[in-house]
């Protein structure tokens, strides 16, 4: 792996500010504190095999928190995180959801606000294509902020993996670096997929199914076409099912999707950024596919026109 920075050689007082200000200009701005109370000590590596960027970080703790408005800065949508604790742990709260990751053990991280506590220890972050996982796995909330334990017989072959891929990476000609490339990505979808079975037990599978679709709703809301049979394909249930889990909770399909696109609309006519958008096009990217049908069930939910309700919020 080719160096990137190393605080070796920094006066004590400012290794830990070169640091961050080297990891603020590297990735994305973030607020990060020195959890040390001795000299910060940190090295960066990095090397891309393929179209999987890799970096190795050695450091002592911090906590890092990405704000919502670095992440509005920095766009990078695209884009999830395969941490591996090589030694240390790191706890992560993102999509309210936490987790510890100990020694062996890796957690996937999204573009989204959130909280890193690392212990002193040694890393592997792994640039993952955001499409590739969730083509597999369903949307990001499904899995990210996740432990995925060492024990799992995938995570020893991602982890083994990964690490020799590393090793042997500048051998590779460009056609056997993409496909090692790939099948270390599928790996960590494989890791991945086996935990999220062993999370859910038969007693609380109509939960994570209601909370999938739930997903796939926020992800689609502009999709005019987003109905119930479509949302049970997407989820892989069959749409009586979906409806029976939904009814369980003393809600209907269509009510639900129909009340986060209202929910949606009403959040956009109130935020100045969109005071731009004409409300026939603030309700099709919503996923009204007609300004009447969209008038008419906004008045019945708030009691005001969308217009008026869009002027009482500026």
């Amino acid at each position: 792996m080719r160096p990137l920075f190393s605080t070796e050689g920094l006066h004590p007082r400012i290794a830990f500010r070169r640091w961050r200000e080297m990891m603020c200009d590297q990735m994305v701005p973030n607020e990060i504190r020195n959890l040390d109370a001795a000299p910060f000590h940190g090295r960066i590596e990095v090397t891309a095999i393929g179209a999987l960027p890799i970096t190795r970080s050695v450091q002592s703790s911090t906590r890092t928190e990405v704000t919502p408005e670095a992440v509005r800065r920095n766009g990078r949508g695209d884009r999830l995180y395969a941490v591996f604790s090589q030694s240390g742990r790191h706890a992560v709260q993102q999509n309210e959801r936490e987790a510890l990751a100990r020694a062996g053990d890796f957690v996937v991280l999204d573009h989204r606000p959130g909280v890193s506590e690392i212990e002193t220890g040694t890393f592997l972050i792994l640039d993952l294509p955001r499409e590739r996982l969730e083509s597999v796995l369903g949307p990001s909330q499904l899995f990210t902020a996740l432990a995925v334990e060492a024990n799992l017989a995938s995570t020893m072959l991602a982890n083994t993996y990964v690490q020799e891929l590393i090793r042997v990476g500048d051998r590779l000609n460009p056609d056997g670096a993409a496909r090692m490339a790939s099948i270390g990505i599928d790996l960590v979808v494989a890791s991945l997929a086996e935990r999220l079975a062993q999370a859910v037990p038969r007693s609380i599978h109509g939960n994570a199914t209601v909370q999938r679709a739930k997903a796939y709703v926020e992800a689609h809301l502009s999709d005019t076409t987003l109905d119930p049979p479509k949302l049970a394909a997407a989820v892989g249930v069959s749409l009586r099912r979906l409806q029976e889990l939904f009814h369980e909770r003393d809600r209907h399909i269509s009510d639900y999707i129909w009340g986060r696109r209202l929910e949606a609309a009403a959040k956009r006519l109130a935020d100045p950024a969109c005071a731009h958008l004409s409300i026939g096009m603030l309700a099709y990217g919503c996923g009204f596919s007609s300004q009447a049908h969209f008038a008419r069930r906004f008045k019945d939910r708030h009691g005001m026109s969308a217009r008026d309700y869009r002027r009482a919020h500026r």
